[in-house]
C-alpha cells in the first residue's frame, strides 16, 4: 500500500495509508484521523483528497467523509444505514451511496479478505 503526502504546515509529509482510519470534510480542510487515536488537519478538501487515495481501500460513504474499509467493523441497517469503525466511530451512510457503497464493500472483502485470512479457506 501507497504512503499518502500530505500537506502539513508548508511541509509535505508522507503518510502510510493504512495508518489512516477515516477522513472528515471540515470545508476547505480535512481531519484525517490515525488508527492510533492522532488527528492531523491538513489544507485540502476532502475532494482533492480522494483522488490521492488508494480507491481499492479508501471509499466515501458520505459527502463529508471517506473510511479505510480496512477498518471497517460493522454495517448497520435500518431506517438508515450507517458503518461503526474499529476505533468505535460510527458514520452515516448517504442514502444515494448506500448501494455503491454496498458493493464496493463486497468487492474489498472478496479481494482483500481472503488474503488477510488464510485460515477463512478451511
Amino acid at each position: 500500500m501507497p504512503d499518502i503526502v500530505l500537506p502539513f504546515w508548508g511541509q509535505r509529509r508522507k503518510i502510510p495509508a493504512y495508518r489512516i482510519t477515516w477522513l472528515e470534510g471540515k470545508g476547505n480542510y480535512t481531519v484525517v484521523h490515525f488508527s492510533d487515536g492522532s488527528e492531523m488537519i491538513v489544507s485540502l478538501t476532502l475532494k482533492k483528497l480522494e483522488g490521492r487515495l488508494p480507491s481499492e481501500i479508501f471509499v466515501r460513504p458520505h459527502k463529508k467523509s471517506i473510511i479505510n474499509l480496512l477498518y471497517l467493523q460493522e454495517i448497520r441497517t435500518g431506517k438508515s444505514v450507517s458503518i461503526c469503525l474499529a476505533n468505535g466511530n460510527e458514520i452515516e451512510v448517504s442514502r444515494r451511496k448506500t448501494t455503491q457503497f454496498m458493493k464496493l464493500v463486497v468487492a474489498f472483502q472478496q479481494e482483500f479478505l481472503p488474503l488477510t485470512m488464510p485460515y477463512a479457506m478451511a
